[in-house]
């Protein structure tokens, strides 16, 4: 099967307590994190807007009014910033507002991945869609969701990310059991369990932030239950379709093998802060000497 249209959709849910970076998220939203000089949820939206995804719907909640003011204008500010010449800042300002069309909608109790998704659907319609999770960071260098847009078009079904964690660590993620396809570089999804105990893992691919859905998911959400944690998971649906058939079903994967981190991880946190800033021209050539002497008298 494939699509008739372009996915230009993207879904990003962003309604977490963010509990795990309290108290700084106490009255500040987790997204909103700076990430050297912008925050998180920025490097989600442009990452979207670099795919070609020109519409963009964040699932937010209670205290997330900071995101919408974010990549809203400030003609105060921009106009300060012109009359005093600071051209470079009025440029970065402006980026966060010229990324596409943002939507917000509201996940009024906190039921799940599953759920948020589910909150996308009269927005979505008819459209495959994308979804990015705002605690996901790919680096810009690296393609993942061009290429899992390319992947649902061909295939006509769902499309997730993986990548390849130590067994160990595979508890902390959704986990996926897969088989390859002939001549492809993506592999297809038999079956994904929610954070399985080590033993019971079926492969050491955990499921990351990226995902590239068929509109048929919303019906198998709206008919899946509560699962781990009580909540409604994506991961689940995800489960059913990768067993249906018919139009819109199966799942598939691309394994990802580039740059992320997990900004809801205090210690990936750090190390996107160090890392993108480490590469920055502006900031590079006196911070790398600094960590070697820091690091050298540890």
């Amino acid at each position: 099967m494939t699509q008739s249209r372009r996915v230009i959709k993207a879904v990003i849910p962003a309604a977490g307590l963010g509990t795990r970076f309290l108290p700084a998220t106490k009255a500040m939203p987790k997204e909103m994190l700076p990430v050297v000089d912008q925050p998180a949820i920025q490097y989600v939206v442009a990452e979207a807007s670099k795919a070609g995804l020109t519409d963009v719907l964040m699932i937010t909640g209670r205290s997330k009014r900071a995101l919408e003011d974010h990549f809203d204008r400030v003609p105060f500010l921009e106009a300060t910033l012109e009359a005093k010449g600071d051209t470079e800042k009025l440029r970065r300002i402006q980026e966060a507002t010229e990324l596409g069309e943002i939507h917000y909608i509201r996940q009024r109790d906190p039921k799940g991945l599953g759920h948020a998704v589910l909150c996308a659907k009269q927005h979505v319609g008819d459209e495959a869609f994308a979804v990015l999770l705002g605690d996901d960071l790919i680096d810009e260098r690296d393609e993942l969701l061009s290429i899992m847009i390319d992947v649902q078009e061909k295939t006509g079904g769902s499309v997730i990310a993986l990548m390849e964690v130590e067994p160990s660590q595979i508890s902390a993620y959704g986990c996926a059991d897969v088989s390859s396809v002939d001549g492809e570089d993506y592999v297809k999804v038999n079956g994904l369990v929610e954070k399985p105990a080590v033993e019971d893992a079926p492969s050491n691919l955990a499921v990351i932030g990226r995902y590239v859905l068929h509109p048929r998911v919303f019906d198998v959400l709206e008919e899946t239950k509560p699962g781990r944690g009580d909540e409604i998971q994506l991961t689940d649906a995800l489960e059913t379709l990768a067993a249906a058939e018919g139009p819109g079903s199966g799942v598939h994967a691309v394994v990802f093998r580039g740059r992320r981190y997990d900004t809801g991880d205090k210690l990936s946190y750090l190390q996107a802060v160090i890392s993108l800033a480490s590469e920055r021209d502006d900031i590079g050539p006196a911070l790398m000497p600094w960590l070697k002497e820091f690091v050298a008298g540890r």
